[in-house]
């Protein structure tokens, strides 16, 4: 019999009001079988004859509305203005060097508008002038790379670019979670990742300008233009297979000041620290450069007491959002339980979904499209009978690589670590339809 261990903390959304799961009646795949007949059921004519909500012509419907280009740059609803990316209170000592975490569970497909991208700051974020930002590309010997450049903006832009779809990471993502249950909804969980379209030019091209020797030059220093001077060593494979980006756009526009305006790294499938934002300099190098970024912080304590460096490579993961921790079930029958998968090592092969907490798995509907290193949608079509269920999802990845249980992960790494937490996750849909963050022992 599994049991629940520690307490479940918080019912509600962040601010204090439980998120409602609405009836949908709709969102099943194509072929995915016979819509079932909770899903084909509308709602009854009340027996006065008729819904107010129809009979009556609301003001939208009578009146003239807002005039064209009201906000040169359009906002969101006023009914969606509770879809924010949050802080966590008293996890951070100094807000500049802090983290915003994103609203998973309220967002659909697969990527995050660029406004509610998490955060990580070391010394908080800058809007930068662009004609002023320059990116130095220099070698740690003059053999390495035989001729340093400096490129502004509007060089780099001229340059051919590539557009692609990726997921970035913090590696502390539901590093709170480690020891047991510490916060309540995914948007804490899990919230500390996004997925956008990146646009920007191959580090490689710059490279090859440059004229690196890459025989010796192994490794590649990423620096940042903010006060904390954030260096992070990169392996030349990655920089070889084309795939790490100078980037300047994201989701079809520039970056927005937080997520590193106007140049960053995308490194795909490696954490976010990585990812250098206000990157200002390039150096390639003989050896790995040792900064604290990657010897100090960002390493993993080992139940031996060592600490593992360089790990990088963000592993197979997934986590329903919906349903999830401080949502409501309003009523018995079907739902579509719906969730998120991703792995650094590639695309993902297959989700299953438990509602019993991992005694039985059935295989999840993968939303296309299915891209290398970026979120993938899962769903799975469920009838809640009232009862206690236990929701739980397991990412498998084409490299064969499964999620591992939060018993198996600190049966290797322990339960006093940070970094790179990809346990399965675990939801207590309550017979009130009240849904809580729990783990399994």
């Amino acid at each position: 019999m599994h049991r629940c261990r520690g307490a479940c903390f918080g019912a509600g959304a962040p601010d204090g009001n439980q998120e409602r799961l609405w009836d949908r009646t709709s969102g099943v795949a194509k072929g995915a079988g016979a819509v079932p007949a909770a899903i084909a059921q509308a709602r009854p004519v009340p027996p006065d004859g008729g819904d107010p909500a129809i009979l009556t012509l609301p003001a939208h419907s009578t009146g003239l509305g807002q005039p064209v280009v009201t906000d040169g740059y359009g906002l969101p609803s006023k009914y969606e203005r509770n879809v924010q990316r949050r802080q966590s209170p008293g996890l951070t000592q100094t807000a500049q060097a802090s983290v915003s975490f994103a609203p998973l569970q309220s967002l659909f497909g697969i990527v995050t508008p660029s406004g509610l991208h998490f955060e990580r700051h070391h010394q908080g974020w800058w809007d930068i002038d662009p004609s002023r930002h320059r990116l130095m590309i220099n070698g740690s010997d003059e053999a390495i790379v035989r001729t340093p450049k400096v490129f502004t903006m509007d060089e780099l832009m001229r340059l051919p670019s590539v557009s692609r779809f990726h997921f970035i990471e913090c590696g502390a993502n539901s590093g709170m979670e480690w020891g047991n249950v510490a916060v309540p909804t995914c948007q804490y969980t899990h919230g500390m990742i996004s997925c956008s379209e990146f646009t920007g030019v191959p580090l490689k091209i710059l490279l090859d300008q440059c004229g690196v020797d890459y025989r010796r030059g192994r490794y590649v220093l990423g620096e940042g233009a903010d006060g904390s001077s954030m260096t992070r060593t990169l392996p030349m494979e990655l920089v070889e297979s084309g795939e790490v980006l100078v980037a300047y756009g994201q989701n079809g526009e520039m970056l927005r000041p937080e997520n590193g305006y106007p140049l960053r790294l995308v490194v795909p499938g490696v954490q976010g620290v990585s990812w250098v934002k206000y990157l200002r300099r390039i150096e390639v190098g003989d050896q790995p450069y040792g900064a604290k970024d990657e010897v100090i912080h960002y390493v993993d304590l080992m139940p031996d007491g060592l600490h593992r460096q360089y790990t990088s490579t963000q592993e197979v993961k997934s986590v329903v959002t919906t349903p999830s921790g401080g949502q409501v079930l309003l009523d018995k029958g079907y739902y579509q339980i719906s969730g998120l998968a991703w792995s650094g090592r590639g695309r993902l092969r297959r989700v299953d979904v438990s509602v019993d907490g991992g005694r039985n798995w059935q295989q999840a509907r993968l939303q296309e499209p299915v891209m290398s290193k970026c979120l993938t949608r899962f769903s799975l079509d469920w009838t809640w009978d009232g009862r206690p269920a236990l929701i739980q999802s397991r990412a498998t990845d084409e490299t064969g690589h499964v999620q591992p249980t939060y018993r198996q992960l600190r049966a290797v790494r322990g339960s006093r670590s940070i970094y790179h937490n990809n346990a399965v996750q675990t939801w207590l849909v309550q017979e009130s339809g009240e849904v809580k963050n729990v783990q399994l022992s």
